[in-house]
């Protein structure tokens, strides 16, 4: 599944470290960044993991706040934020899973004698035919 929230970006003041703060009217904590770049891929990490943990619980995710309605500092701006948990899903659940498969004899004589690891070949060879190398 795929979610857009928006985050409330504050510039942090330079006597208080700098950076950004980022919180989430949604969704309880914050997370923050040096950068505008790092809070933005912290806020995309925080909100997608806010949502898998939903996900996973089964609770249900709070409705988007419209971003029109949200009232901001002067030091303060709206950024919406996406998140997809299947990308979680994938790198959090690393439980795996018997498949049973047919190949050649010869490909499979060959391939114990050069000490083929058959699992990493097929996971290798199942990522980048799915683009997720």
């Amino acid at each position: 599944m795929k979610y857009i929230y928006p985050a409330i970006f504050e510039e942090v003041s330079a006597k208080d470290g700098g950076g950004y703060s980022v919180t989430f009217p949604d969704w309880a904590g914050a997370t923050a960044g040096k950068t505008m770049e790092e809070a933005t891929l912290m806020a995309e990490d925080f909100l997608g993991l806010a949502c898998w943990d939903a996900e996973v619980d089964k609770e249900p995710l709070p409705t988007p706040t419209n971003p029109k309605k949200l009232e901001v500092g002067e030091n303060s701006f709206v950024v919406m934020v996406s998140a997809d948990t299947a990308a979680y899903r994938r790198k959090m659940s690393n439980k795996t899973v018997k498949k049973t498969l047919s190949i050649p004899e010869w490909l499979n004589t060959m391939a114990l004698e050069e000490n083929i690891n058959f699992s990493g070949v097929l996971q290798d060879a199942l990522k980048e035919k799915l683009g997720i190398a």
